[in-house]
């Protein structure tokens, strides 16, 4: 035969996760509905944020300029990073030393980690994320065809 403690101590445990069952459902259903309803927000700006760039883009003819002093204090350099967006960019080291303005060993030194680009380097770095492999080639030509005129003239 069960003991009286037992008995009432079971009734009051099952009493209670039935009343804080009733009260946390309804916290959980709102918490639900406004998580589903910011990843939709986070999925529209997105999209304008997109939209914004193509725009700028196509009205101006050039990935929108970022203010160098203020994003290469707030970017942080990582080698990895780097050699994904050369990479991405289809790029070899030299050319994309010419993007940036600098050797080609600079870009081998950053993508081995054995030297940090200055913070002014960081912004064209910065500046070039915003580049498509199309653009990034025709830069690296028109590039390429002015030093080679420059190297012509004496």
């Amino acid at each position: 035969m069960p003991n009286i403690g037992t008995v009432l101590r079971e009734e009051i445990s099952r009493l209670a996760l039935r009343t804080s069952r009733g009260q946390i459902n309804p916290t959980k259903k709102s918490t639900a509905q406004h998580r589903r309803a910011i990843a939709l927000l986070k999925r529209q700006l997105a999209q304008l944020e997109r939209q914004v760039t193509l725009l700028t883009r196509k009205v101006l003819g050039t990935p929108p300029a970022l203010p160098s002093d203020a994003t290469a204090k707030h970017v942080r350099f990582a080698a990895k990073g780097l050699r994904a967006q050369r990479k991405r960019l289809g790029l070899s080291a030299a050319d994309f030393a010419k993007l940036v303005g600098v050797s080609p060993q600079s870009i081998y030194n950053w993508e081995q980690e054995a030297s940090r680009p200055r913070e002014k380097q960081i912004a064209k770095l910065v500046a070039l994320r915003a580049l498509g492999k199309r653009e990034a080639r025709e830069r690296v030509k028109g590039k390429v065809g002015a030093n080679a005129r420059a190297r012509r003239r004496p």
